[in-house]
């Protein structure tokens, strides 16, 4: 039986292009055989170890939540002809519309759905996020629980009485990869146009590292400003190759039927801060499940690995100023002062993530925390004065520090 690091290898070697998700084939049950020394930077060890038991374990997630209120009737779930179940889950979720982002590449449990006329949605707050694709069967929903990580759910789109989320372990079919640090998790991808639906596809893992020219391939991309350069809005199969800009839009007005769908738009804001929460929550869970296992030394390391991903080592440089246009960005910088977008040389104003706020990184074990917010704060202080740091001027580490502390 191969183990579960080359079957996600092999998956890995294998993959076709996409958007949410690097499809792998993994074991669900077992051990993980791994050879010495153990690798770095990713978890791995089996899902089912005993001290982490994903599949197996209770969880206490923002759907949980909301599914006990739908049996006991205090909350329901509203169907539209149109949309089914979508603004219902929205709302239910406090899920912002704005934050609505459009993937064409054919992946998700309901890949045969999915077109460049009728691309897959995505909407995310700090701790769920919700797949919605016009006329397929479900709605697929990802929550962080403070102990698990990230939990899969659909919910079937169709008129029911009491309808609720199921656990949906199928998900991890896709979302458990080396790419999401061999924890279930978010992994955003960018798939290169191919010449022709024989050709391999090309791309790879998006997150606030990856240069903006090779970013949003299979993804809609809209924006008043947007970079010259991305590889968004292209069609999958490009014959004679990529030659001119992308094409650039507004909003997806008059493109195809928007019926069903929430907003016109795939707002370049809300894809950037997708990008780095999707990799953020996966460090945060890696460093849990670290912890669970108690090796000192592997705690640290990807402890040390988060706090220099929340303080922006190795960001990706913004050349020209990005401008949304849903109101993503103007809602969401209004949530405080470490909320506010930069989009003209980085991705927020102050380089500490506002994650830091969030309710999975305020749940995380203790030893990853205290180590996380140890180097952060020696960073903010100026006793660690490391080249790759010099992003955080004196101005911006004492601007960051008040934040901190009028919290």
């Amino acid at each position: 039986m191969k183990s579960v690091r080359a079957c996600l290898d092999e998956a890995r070697s294998a993959k076709s292009g996409s958007v949410l998700l690097l499809a792998a084939t993994v074991l669900l049950s077992g051990t993980v055989a791994v050879t010495q020394p153990r690798r770095s930077g990713a978890f791995d060890q089996s899902i089912n170890h005993p001290a982490i038991k994903y599949l197996t374990a209770d969880t206490d997630t923002v759907v949980d939540r909301l599914n006990a209120k739908l049996r006991d009737g205090s909350a329901k779930l509203v169907f539209d002809p149109k949309s089914g179940y979508l603004k219902s889950v929205l709302d239910l979720l406090d899920v912002p519309v704005e934050s609505q982002v459009l993937v064409y590449t054919q992946t998700s449990l309901q890949a045969q759905h999915i077109r460049m006329d009728n691309p897959r949605a995505v909407y995310f707050n700090d701790s769920v996020s919700v797949g919605y694709i016009r006329g397929a069967g479900l709605i697929e929903v990802m929550a962080q629980d403070a102990a698990m990580g990230s939990i899969f759910y659909t919910v079937r789109e169709e008129p029911a009485q009491q309808a609720t989320f199921g656990r949906d372990q199928q998900c991890l079919r896709c979302h458990l990869s080396w790419d999401t640090l061999g924890v279930p998790g978010l992994s955003i991808l960018t798939t290169f146009p191919r010449k022709s639906a024989m050709d391999y596809a090309n791309g790879g893992t998006v997150d606030h590292y990856k240069p903006i020219v090779d970013r949003w391939g299979g993804w809609y991309v809209t924006g008043k400003r947007v970079p010259p350069r991305h590889m968004g809005n292209y069609p999958l199969i490009v014959p004679k190759g990529i030659t001119a800009p992308p094409p650039a839009y507004v909003s997806l007005e008059g493109r195809f039927n928007l019926d069903g769908y929430l907003t016109p738009y795939s707002d370049i804001a809300a894809l950037m801060v997708l990008e780095h929460q999707a990799h953020f929550s996966n460090l945060v869970t890696r460093a849990a499940w670290e912890t669970k296992l108690g090796e000192p030394l592997r705690i640290a390391e990807a402890a040390d690995a988060l706090a220099d991903y929340m303080l922006f080592v190795d960001e990706a440089k913004i050349t020209s100023r990005i401008e949304g246009s849903s109101g993503f960005a103007e809602k969401f910088s209004a949530r405080g002062k470490l909320y506010e977008l930069d989009l003209k040389t980085r991705l927020q104003k102050y380089p500490l993530s506002y994650m830091i706020f969030s309710p999975q990184f305020k749940s995380m074990p203790d030893a990853p925390k205290n180590l996380v917010m140890g180097k952060i704060n020696r960073v903010l202080s100026g006793e660690i004065k490391d080249a790759k740091y010099a992003h955080l001027t004196p101005e911006l580490r004492s601007a960051v520090r008040e934040i901190l502390s009028a919290r």
